[in-house]
């Protein structure tokens, strides 16, 4: 029961926050996921809500994208996506490089878990930064970006703030630039999602108990709420002491996975 509590309020309460921050979704619930089933199938699972997410938002404010941003951003991150979630594979399949006694538990740090871990690290300390968040790309730098944001995406869930900082200064009104990031993180979703059905996401997801769908189901339904309460919050909410202290979260969670602790 404590799975859903955590991983449905955490749903509710970033996907509101991903119409208008520099984090996504994904930030956030993949590690919720993490901390109570391994890390294959947290990014899977992520994966499956954070494509439902999308495809409501879609619905939302979908047709203000912007279509010629959208071909040159997302179809070479769909491409690098799918070279990352092929990379996940690969890390899943590799035997743990160390383990330790702590107390009276045995922890065992896995490669995929210490790569996960270090990029969510890495991901978090860059979205503290003053300077990263003020950080922005030429729009000649739109397939280079969204390979780079895809590929991270791809191989951990995590693409939502290299996303923005690419598509920031795409021209895009504040309406365009956000239904063409749905767009674009439509399209890469169901790239890796391709990728996992052909490696570890089929085994992780068809094989699991009935509780973990339901699980799925239930964060997806979450996120719809929160999604729908952003689209009339988002001129209501400021974000600052939001970012700082979901931040300092990710940092704890990160180290500890890459640590084995989780």
């Amino acid at each position: 029961m404590i799975e859903y509590i955590v991983v449905c309020l955490v749903a509710l309460f970033v996907s509101g926050l991903t119409l208008f921050s520099g984090f996504g979704l994904g930030t956030l619930l993949m590690p919720a996921f993490a901390m109570f089933f391994p890390v294959p199938t947290a990014i899977a699972a992520t994966a499956v809500v954070h494509l439902g997410n999308n495809l409501f938002k879609l619905a939302l404010v979908g047709r203000k994208a912007n279509w010629s941003v959208v071909v040159r951003f997302a179809l070479p991150g769909a491409a690098a996506a799918m070279a990352g979630a092929a990379l996940l594979n690969v890390f899943a399949g590799l035997p743990p490089l160390w383990s330790y006694q702590l107390g009276a538990r045995r922890h065992e740090i896995a490669a995929i878990e210490l790569v996960i871990g270090a990029l969510i690290v890495g991901f978090a300390i860059l979205d503290l930064l003053p300077r990263f968040n003020k950080l922005s790309f030429n729009r000649r730098y739109l397939p280079l970006g969204g390979m780079i944001s895809g590929f991270f995406g791809g191989l951990s869930g995590l693409q939502g703030a290299l996303r923005s900082a690419f598509l920031i200064k795409a021209g895009l009104d504040k309406e365009s630039f956000i239904g063409t990031g749905i767009v674009s993180a439509i399209i890469v979703d169901a790239a890796r999602l391709l990728v996992y059905g052909l490696g570890f996401y089929a085994g992780s997801l068809s094989h699991i108990a009935p509780g973990m769908r339901g699980l799925i189901l239930a964060a997806t339904l979450a996120a719809f709420v929160g999604s729908f309460t952003g689209t009339w919050l988002m001129k209501k909410i400021t974000l600052h002491a939001i970012q700082i202290i979901v931040g300092v979260m990710l940092i704890v969670v990160g180290a500890g996975m890459a640590g084995g602790l989780f």
